[in-house]
């Protein structure tokens, strides 16, 4: 029972199955699209470091996406590197990252929408993805909510 109930609760995410090479190229596309508003607010940050702790990099891959925070390169060499797989799981997981402030503004809009034309995504895939994200962050709210409820 312990493990039945263990696998049914933990969320589902493949990251960690992608290639090594892959998961990099996941990071740095995250990497760039927390400096796409040239602010990375501490929301943000904690997003992005929660996401590249699931893409299992070695310490010397790490430091080197901490870098491409810094100073990160073009989108296009961010994109080269994605399967469509990673390119799924790192566009859903850059809409994460531009909502974690509680706003997308058009600079990350426009590259999340240039992300889904190079993944050939579908027209409305950013609007399907943001509401997504909206009742994600309303069911952790919820959850916030009962745990402040539980002390009373």
């Amino acid at each position: 029972m312990g493990d039945e109930l263990h696998a049914r609760f933990m969320l589902p995410d493949t990251i960690h199955k992608l290639s090594r090479e892959e998961r990099f190229s996941y990071a740095r596309l995250l990497a760039f699209m927390a400096r796409v508003d040239n602010e990375l607010t501490v929301d943000e940050m904690a997003m992005f470091e929660q996401r590249l702790g699931t893409a299992l990099l070695s310490p010397n891959q790490r430091a080197m996406i901490r870098e491409a925070l810094k100073s990160p390169p073009p989108l296009d060499e961010c994109l080269a590197g994605l399967s469509d797989e990673a390119g799924r799981l790192a566009l859903r997981d850059a809409v994460l990252m531009a909502a974690a402030d509680g706003e997308v503004d058009d600079d990350e809009r426009e590259v999340l929408e240039e992300i889904i034309t190079h993944l050939g995504l579908s027209k409305g895939s950013l609007d399907r993805l943001l509401s997504w994200t909206v009742e994600g962050y309303s069911w952790m709210q919820s959850g916030y909510d009962l745990l402040n409820d539980l002390s009373e």
